[in-house]
């Protein structure tokens, strides 16, 4: 009986001891930490590594901590637990789609995603009840104070500012919390299904208007590139015709001036051969002579008879006998 007795005395001091000691020693993973409290007040926090405390005395100070969970890939849930441990590594806080109004009155759904670090462990337990719920709120608020800013058009091609000004605006609100908002990021903003079905007609009709107008500046373009080329192809037919003529005259005159200058030594020649005589009749005579074969051509090979005066003629036939008489001697 004693024994027995004695034997359940030391299973309770056991029991005891291991308690004690599970209160008393402390292993901490790295980025985490446990805030200690001491008679109910803050006391320290403790860093990764091995820790021994007064058991019963020093106790952790434990939070309450919500999350959203997707069940069957359709709603969000809200769950809450207690934690004593907290991590200081970033997280990502993903919201469930909200429904917001523009400025312009158009309710859209926008889902968010929300990326933290706790910086000051103090701050997070004992400045906020539920932090992540703190988040939570405050970031569904701000959002709809940005959005209802903003038109429809707007809003979708501001993502990026409004992710901005929504980091802005919660990293100051969060600050006394002991959180720092790194990056707020903006999934999804999906306006009601008539407002699309309207926005993609909308887009349909400006993508039809900017071929017509496309294809109205190509065959303007064209038009006035054609209308260039057919100018300047006048401009330098009409060019090369007048330099051509240019040249003409300009041979025609060489060649007049050749010839009145052989026509002018042939006179000099006559004048030095027979000097009594005109060489004008020879001249005369010369191109009577010429002139007669085609003077004489014409239908059913019919001669025409010219008449020229004799004595003229005679003359002139005289004096070219004279010429060929010097010429031979």
């Amino acid at each position: 009986m004693l024994f027995t007795l004695i034997l359940i005395v030391g299973l309770v001091i056991l029991i005891l001891a291991a308690i004690t000691l599970a209160q008393s020693i402390y292993i901490i993973k790295q980025a985490e930490v446990v805030v200690i409290e001491r008679f109910g007040k803050y006391h320290t926090i403790l860093r990764p590594g091995l820790h021994i405390v007064t058991p019963f005395i020093d106790v952790p100070r434990v939070v309450a901590w919500s999350f959203f969970r997707e069940v069957e890939g359709k709603r969000f849930y809200r769950f809450t637990k207690v934690i004593s441990r907290l991590d200081l590594r970033e997280t990502v806080y993903d919201f469930p789609n909200q429904n917001v109004i523009t400025k312009d009155n158009v309710a859209i759904e926008i889902s968010a995603l929300l990326y933290y670090q706790i910086i000051d462990p103090k701050a997070a337990v004992y400045e906020v009840a539920n932090l992540s719920e703190a988040i939570e709120k405050l970031t569904h608020s701000t959002l709809r104070n940005i959005i209802g800013a903003m038109d429809l058009d707007e809003c979708l091609v501001s993502r990026d500012r409004i992710n901005t000004k929504l980091r802005i605006i919660l990293d100051e609100a969060t600050g006394k919390w002991g959180v720092k908002v790194n990056r707020v990021e903006l999934q999804e903003i999906n306006p009601p299904i008539d407002i699309r079905h309207a926005m993609e007609k909308q887009m349909r009709a400006e993508r039809e208007k900017r071929a017509i107008i496309l294809e109205a500046e190509g065959a303007k373009r064209s038009a006035i590139l054609k209308a260039e080329g057919d100018q300047e192809s006048q401009v330098l037919s009409a060019r090369g015709a007048a330099e051509a003529q240019i040249l003409r005259a300009q041979a025609e005159a060489t060649a007049r001036l050749a010839v009145m200058e052989a026509e002018a030594k042939a006179i000099e020649r006559i004048q030095q051969a027979v000097p009594q005589q005109d060489p004008t009749h020879y001249l005369v005579a010369l191109q009577y002579i010429k002139a007669l074969p085609k003077m004489t051509e014409g239908q059913d090979n019919k001669i025409i008879v010219v008449p020229y005066d004799t004595a003229g003629m005679m003359g002139s036939l005289a004096t070219i006998k004279e010429l060929f008489q010097s010429s031979r001697k």
